[in-house]
């Protein structure tokens, strides 16, 4: 059978159709009067399980809070002056200052031809709780100590004479717990040395003084030369 004849029977087929009404009206009020099935529950969307709602909420609870924490760092006032960084290192303490004093180093008068004294003037402003004289006499030909002394009493200081390779040493140590007050002091070292005019141009000095706070100051210099007798 070919198509054009197919359709044509179909058709005339269907306009012979005479619908039962009589059997369709009794289905449909047949239905009616059945009870509607229940609902079935709703499906929660595919793959969102309670798992992934937690997710959720925890991650919008973060961004929530960081977007409030940048919000407040952004809205913080900026009217303000920065306070200045506050160092919590200590500066070193600086030195105590010395004592203030002063020395003179020269040959006495009285020297002569064989035997000379080298004079120390140490003069102190203010009191003084320790103190180290040093006398150097360069050893020129004849040089030997014969002797030694200081204005303040003998009892206030240890007094040394050291024979080293190129000088003669002479020391005074205050002894602890003595003071020396202020003024003008005098330490002396005498020594014989080969006839003639010595020349005293590399004798030297150095005094060291400790104020009663620790402070410390010293002192050097030299002697020259005499003058001709």
């Amino acid at each position: 059978m070919d198509d054009t004849r197919l359709r044509h029977e179909l058709r005339e087929a269907a306009l012979a159709h005479r619908p039962d009404r009589a059997r369709i009206l009794a289905r449909v009020e047949r239905g009616l009067a059945a009870p509607a099935p229940a609902a079935p529950p709703p499906r929660p969307a595919a793959g969102w399980t309670g798992r992934r709602w937690a997710a959720v909420a925890a991650v919008t609870a973060a961004v929530a809070g960081a977007v409030g924490l940048a919000g407040v760092m952004t809205t913080a006032p900026t009217d303000r002056g920065t306070a200045p960084a506050t160092s919590t290192a200590t500066a070193p303490a600086l030195p105590a200052p010395g004592p203030a004093a002063g020395a003179v180093g020269t040959i006495n008068p009285g020297s002569n031809r064989w035997w000379a004294q080298s004079d120390l003037g140490v003069t102190t402003g203010s009191p003084v709780t320790g103190l180290v004289v040093e006398l150097r006499i360069a050893r020129t030909a004849g040089v030997v100590g014969t002797g030694h002394w200081r204005t303040r009493p003998a009892g206030d200081f240890t007094a040394t004479v050291t024979e080293e390779p190129g000088s003669l040493v002479y020391r005074w140590t205050l002894k602890e717990g003595r003071t020396l007050p202020p003024g003008p002091h005098v330490f002396a070292a005498q020594y014989n040395h080969a006839e003639g005019v010595r020349d005293a141009s590399s004798d030297t000095y150095r005094v060291t003084l400790t104020a009663p706070d620790g402070g410390l100051t010293t002192l050097r210099g030299g002697f020259g030369t005499p003058p001709p007798k």
